[in-house]
């Protein structure tokens, strides 16, 4: 029986769960598809996503890939995995690839966005996906300091203290500040991300925009390679992985 590869598109709330990678006594996102792909097809299958978000953290386009023998139609597996899954993980597409596809190593880039309520009030509705602020925010200065991190730049000053990597340079092929309504939607493409970055990025334009540090001293931020000089780690609530882009 011929092998297929089979790409999923997954949307999921990440607040009940220890991120995506699969690990022991602990409930994840990877381990709860996983659990549900063996019902269906009644064989173990080894999910490979192509990020892994951390806990808490959202997701309306992750994508993974895995193999099977299986001749299932795509729309019966589809149908099947969400009848099993959680209401909070939902797979929004199921299509076959060619063999040779690899869910991680054949991104191009991920879209990341972190969301900010800035409003006097905090927003019973939207608490679990972004971060509250309650005092003005200056925006144009927001702006003004993330084009100083848009290209390729060693992050050094933007990566948590769980990066255990001697690379640290990454392209930002796009970080956008935008508005709508009371909302601060910070939008970030890139190569690679490296662990907690966006949420520290994040954390920095926010104290841009409280006036604790001008735009300009974003550079300097970025320049020195030292977590220390950079904002806070803002809360996994606000993250959501938008995209997974492939040639």
């Amino acid at each position: 029986m011929e092998t297929r590869n089979l790409k999923l598109t997954l949307e999921y709330d990440g607040e009940n769960y220890h991120g995506w990678q699969r690990q022991p006594r602990v409930t994840t996102i990877q381990g709860i598809i996983e659990e549900a792909l063996a019902k269906v097809l009644q064989k173990k299958i080894s999910l490979i996503g192509a990020g892994r978000t951390d806990a808490g953290v959202h997701a309306r386009g992750q994508v993974a890939n895995f193999k099977t023998k299986s001749n299932l139609p795509l729309k019966n597996l589809k149908a099947a995995l969400n009848s099993l899954l959680p209401e909070d993980i939902v797979v929004k597409h199921a299509v076959h690839v060619s063999n040779d596809f690899h869910a991680r190593y054949d991104a191009r880039s991920k879209l990341y966005r972190y969301t900010i309520l800035n409003a006097p009030l905090s927003s019973p509705l939207l608490r679990k996906y972004v971060y509250f602020f309650s005092y003005p925010l200056d925006i144009k200065a927001m702006k003004r300091a993330a084009k100083f991190l848009a290209g390729r730049h060693d992050f050094s000053s933007f990566r948590g203290a769980g990066t255990a990597r001697e690379n640290y340079i990454r392209k930002v092929k796009r970080l956008k500040v935008s508005t709508e309504k009371e909302l601060i939607c910070l939008d970030m493409e890139a190569d690679g991300f490296l662990y907690n970055m966006v949420r520290i990025i994040a954390g920095t334009l926010l104290d841009v925009g409280r006036g604790k540090i001008t735009a300009s001293e974003v550079r300097k931020i970025l320049e020195a390679k030292d977590r220390r000089q950079a904002g806070p780690t803002l809360p996994a609530r606000g993250l959501c992985l938008l995209k997974v882009k492939y040639r």
